[in-house]
């Protein structure tokens, strides 16, 4: 009977931990930031550098450079956490480092999307 308790403890712990990590972050393509974000009131985060993003950018993107560490990590604390957050750069790299970020800091879906703002630019013209 005792064995039973701990198994039944343990499975219970390792679900309960498994359901908080699935999903969390998402690589999206852009078909899919298309359909979910483009036009609509989400958050949509472009998080490379401001030089990178005054040469152009995705819809209504707000500009958080995650090479700026401190800013970065200051400036999405004004996000909500609660609502998904759409990340890009320019091919995948910083928004997959900024994703990591997110994740650690309590936010709970965010899609990455894996094209960057090199795919965009080059299928939006």
């Amino acid at each position: 009977m005792k064995n039973i308790v701990i198994l039944l403890f343990l499975t219970t712990v390792i679900s309960s931990c498994n359901s908080q990590s699935d999903n969390q972050v998402q690589i999206i393509d852009i078909e899919t930031l298309k359909t979910e974000a483009i036009g609509k009131d989400v958050q949509l985060v472009d998080v490379r550098t401001p030089e990178e993003y005054n040469a152009g950018h995705i819809d209504d993107a707000i500009n958080i450079n995650v090479l700026d560490t401190e800013t970065f990590n200051k400036k999405v604390l004004s996000l909500d956490k609660e609502k998904p957050v759409y990340i890009y750069c320019k091919v995948g790299g910083r928004s997959n480092k900024a994703s990591q970020i997110l994740k650690e800091l309590g936010f709970k879906t965010i899609y990455d999307y894996s094209g960057g703002y090199t795919e965009w630019s080059a299928k939006n013209k």
